[in-house]
């Protein structure tokens, strides 16, 4: 089976603070196709997003397919608040590289 990159398909791929204890992910596309295609793959769901940015899934706030805006979005608890001492992005926004090479299969 075929295979593409997100970043190849989503049109914004991009993290964020949510809150000084949230970092908020964004996975937004251009076209309904493209989203389609990546919600009926599967390969975006709670579980694998939490093995992709090694935290445990009870640190998983949320994980919406947001049909209206073409978007997917998910929020992982900080372990230390932004800005914290040991904290290391204090805006959240390097967080979402893991992202860019998942390889989602598509039918021909």
């Amino acid at each position: 089976m075929k295979t593409m990159k997100l970043v190849d398909l989503a049109k914004t791929i991009r993290s964020k603070n949510a809150g000084t204890d949230r970092i908020t992910f964004d996975i937004i596309f251009r076209d309904p196709a493209n989203y389609e295609k990546v919600k009926k793959s599967g390969v975006l769901n709670p579980k694998f997003v939490c093995e992709l940015f090694n935290v445990d899934e009870s640190r998983l706030a949320d994980f919406v397919e947001f049909d209206p805006g073409y978007a997917i979005k998910f929020t992982i608890n900080r372990l230390r608040p932004s800005g914290s001492f040991g904290e290391g992005d204090i805006f959240g926004c390097q967080q979402y590289p893991p992202l860019l090479d998942v390889e989602i299969p598509i039918e021909d």
